[in-house]
């Protein structure tokens, strides 16, 4: 027996004879790192521009169908947990069913990739740059699909990665966020085709030159300086100047009826301090009263007398109980509007997305008994249309669009209240339910997306954390943190919101026409498809990743 180290030895080296166990722990592991340190709370979008490289590059060379599956879908499991890991404060079992189930759904990506990238190899120029173009449109699929399937959870889009580097956002005003998705995914597979071709192909000089990656730099290119001029040259001046109030309540003393006049007392305090800054307008976050606004006529008078003694209207978010001790008996999460003047507004807007098992138990027959397992006595009931408040203000009436709680993730929320005349768009959220990790960050992400989708200022406050706004070209423009830098503190600030006055009046092309470029998409995969069906993988299925093509 030669030994084990004899370069002559016609033996297989352990790389070799482990070659496919290999693949698979690096392609997971490079996989997991890459795709959660795309998200925040980590500052590393660049890593969104490679996170499915491995993958792709290993698709290539043709592993076995249930190695890669398994492996692809064992990442998106993973990975997403991680990433939604804040879901431990409320629930674990939560945690455990959502990340594999979006994780799953994501790694149906996969699946194509491992069909097409083998198909690729050899062929025509076009052919390829067309197989990518309906990968990455598949990938926009997959992510619209999100947005509705089961009642929706569109949270953390691959887009979302770039919510700090606002110049390739831009695009998002004419296509939604789902561009920004499908450019990265289109470099991700010129990158790895780039890789292939250098790695595993035996071209020489210019041969080398990879087309899939020459039009991936392009489409990358090519809508962010065509785009420019629009961050460039803005026309600012001051719109409304808003106290943002951070009352930070713990979730469990909020669920706390005895703690209810510690509460009031909070927010009267931060209240007070802020009306000494003299703002048009005090923000305050979703459901922050104990008792309902609307509903609890000492929480009414409350409110009234605290707009009274700040000579400011507020903006808050609480609780409707319409038709109150009758068998027609209503909830609603909900905006409400008091004035010095006028005291609490009739007209409100209420919640439209509901939280399942959170606001509601979806199919009540079906699923009635987890209702010990939700805090709220009863279902909330679901606003009806987008609503927006006229505030009236020394300096003229404003016409906000408020978001509730995660509502802000639904690009199709935001383009509503755009279209039904908003001029600002203010999210109000308590994500006190979710710790101090990543939650805030992930959730403050989305507006990004939503102020450029519809070229509107976007204002947030929350319970706990990541109050500040985002000017119409998703730059952060205000955050309010303690002497620390963090975002999760009790106290409140007022800030100046300014609009650019080339959008004043303007909707963009996205809340116009809103989600074509998920139908040109559909047309890319048809193509893209079409175009790669004819040809068979050039290497049997069950080839090892190790050999030498």
């Amino acid at each position: 027996m030669p030994p084990a180290d004899d370069p002559y030895s016609d033996r297989p080296s352990f790389w070799r004879r482990n070659a496919d166990a290999l693949w698979a722990i690096g392609v997971f592991v490079c996989t997991v790192v890459l795709t959660v340190a795309s998200f925040p709370p980590f500052p590393a979008p660049e890593f969104a521009y490679a996170f499915a490289a491995p993958a792709i590059f290993w698709a290539y060379l043709r592993p076995g169908f249930k190695l890669y599956v398994g492996t692809m879908f064992a990442a998106q499991a993973v990975a997403w947990t991680i990433l939604l890991g804040w879901l431990h404060h409320v629930t674990i079992g939560g945690l455990v069913v959502l990340g594999p189930l979006v994780g799953a759904w994501v790694g149906v990506w996969y699946l194509a990739v491992w069909w097409v990238m083998p198909r690729l190899r050899g062929r025509e120029p076009g052919i390829r740059v067309l197989a990518v173009f309906g990968l990455a449109a598949l990938w926009v699929l997959v992510e619209w699909t999100r947005s509705w399937l089961l009642g929706g959870f569109p949270w953390l889009p691959l887009s979302v990665s770039q919510w700090q580097r606002p110049i390739l956002l831009q695009i998002a005003s004419y296509t939604g966020g789902y561009a920004v998705s499908f450019i990265l995914v289109f470099f991700n597979c010129g990158f790895a085709a780039y890789a292939h071709r250098l790695l595993r192909e035996k071209e020489i000089g210019l041969r080398k030159r990879s087309p899939e990656f020459m039009a991936a730099l392009l489409v990358l290119m090519f809508p962010s300086f065509l785009l420019l001029s629009e961050i460039f040259g803005q026309q600012r001046s001051e719109f409304v100047r808003v106290a943002l109030v951070q009352p930070y309540i713990p979730q469990q003393v909020k669920w706390d009826s005895s703690k209810g006049p510690g509460i009031l007392e909070v927010l009267e305090t931060l209240t007070v301090n802020s009306a000494v800054t003299q703002p048009d307008l005090i923000l305050w976050p979703e459901a922050v009263t104990p008792w309902a606004v609307r509903g609890d006529d000492t929480t009414r008078r409350f409110v009234e007398d605290l707009a009274q003694r700040a000579q400011t209207p507020l903006l808050l978010g609480s609780i409707a109980i319409e038709n109150h001790g009758t068998s027609a008996e209503a909830w609603f999460n909900g905006a409400f509007v008091v004035t010095p003047d006028s005291g609490l507004q009739p007209g409100y807007y209420a919640k439209r997305q509901l939280v399942p098992f959170g606001e509601f138990v979806p199919l009540r027959p079906v699923f009635g008994w987890l209702r010990k397992f939700v805090e709220i006595g009863d279902d909330f009931q679901a606003g009806e249309d987008a609503h927006p408040l006229v505030i009236s203000l020394p300096r003229g009436p404003i016409v906000v669009g408020p978001l509730i709680c995660y509502e802000d993730i639904y690009p199709q929320l935001a383009r509503s209240s755009a279209l039904a005349g908003a001029e600002v768009l203010t999210v109000m959220t308590n994500n006190g339910w979710f710790g101090e990790g990543g939650a805030a960050y992930q959730h403050a992400a989305h507006s990004a997306l939503r102020a450029v989708e519809t070229r509107r200022p976007v204002i947030r406050v929350g319970n706990g954390g990541w109050s500040g706004w985002f000017d119409e070209f998703g730059n952060v423009r205000t955050v309010l943190t303690n002497s620390e830098g963090s975002v999760y503190f009790r106290g409140a600030r007022s800030v100046v919101v300014s609009r650019d006055a080339r959008w004043v009046g303007r909707n963009s092309y996205y809340t116009e026409h809103g989600d074509w470029f998920v139908a040109l998409c559909a047309g890319f995969v048809v193509l893209g498809f079409a175009a790669v069906r004819p040809a068979n993988p050039p290497c049997p299925s069950r080839a090892k990743v190790g050999r030498r093509r």
